[in-house]
């Protein structure tokens, strides 16, 4: 589903590589992990993939279409969910995702029945016509991943999708993410939350200082890794106990 070779970037005036020279393979159906510390370039990673951001040097593709010569094929594939919420706080959820839905081109009776069906499995139909601005941060967390998934994506980034919201609403987006896997969608997820992780992901990277150190399923790294009882305890060992405060 996604291939990636020698990916690299590095924005105006840094003196590092945010992502340097990163191959990685991503299969049909996977949901996969990218963890790392903070500034270890997961963001970025997940920015070129969703064609946010210009790589410096090389290339991915994405179901078998190019990132040079398919950038409006590919976005009609991919479904976004930002770290920070994507929303207008203005309008209501209604007017909020006819406005996303109607970008991937949707409209009529099949944008109005997706934007029912999901507000309905994520728990705020009875919200549908309150503004934004009024919601609870999970609330916020559940409308900015339908706005993702309306057009029915391929392929889904999440970046950090359960940061900052209830064990309620963390259940039902994780929950949900399960279902649209099964039913085909290959999801690449990044979290700070390490035993989410561990038990959503089917493989993982674990990537810092802008390169992969380590992947593989979350049950073959802890078993590989002597006195790992659990994800973090791998995740410690390699990228070290040390502050990564980041500006």
């Amino acid at each position: 589903m996604l291939q990636i070779q020698k990916l690299s970037k590095k924005y105006k005036g840094a003196d590092y590589f945010s992502v340097s020279n990163l191959d990685l393979d991503i299969l049909k159906g996977e949901i996969f992990g990218v963890l790392g510390p903070n500034g270890a370039g997961k963001t970025t990673l997940i920015s070129m993939l969703c064609s946010l951001i210009k790589p410096t040097s090389g290339t991915f593709t994405i179901n078998n279409l190019d990132y040079t010569n398919n950038k409006k094929e590919l976005k009609q594939l991919i479904g976004i969910v930002p770290q920070e919420y994507a929303l207008y706080p203005s309008l209501t959820a209604y007017e909020n995702l006819s406005y996303f839905g109607s970008m991937y081109g949707l409209q009529g009776k099949v944008l109005k029945e997706r934007i029912h069906l999901y507000l309905e499995k994520m728990g705020l139909l009875e919200f549908a016509n309150k503004k934004i601005e009024i919601f609870s941060g999970g609330m916020k967390r559940r409308i900015n991943l339908i706005a993702s998934i309306l057009h029915q994506p391929k392929i889904l980034f999440l970046d950090e999708p359960t940061v900052g919201v209830d064990v309620q609403s963390k259940n039902v987006i994780i929950d949900h993410l399960k279902k649209l896997n099964k039913e085909g969608t290959t999801i690449v997820y990044t979290s700070h939350h390490l035993n989410e992780a561990e038990h959503f992901c089917s493989r993982v990277a674990i990537i810092d200082n802008g390169k992969i150190i380590l992947k593989g399923t979350p049950k073959d790294l802890i078993s590989s890794n002597e006195k790992a009882h659990n994800l973090e305890d791998v995740f410690i060992r390699y990228t070290g106990k040390e502050l990564r405060d980041h500006v």
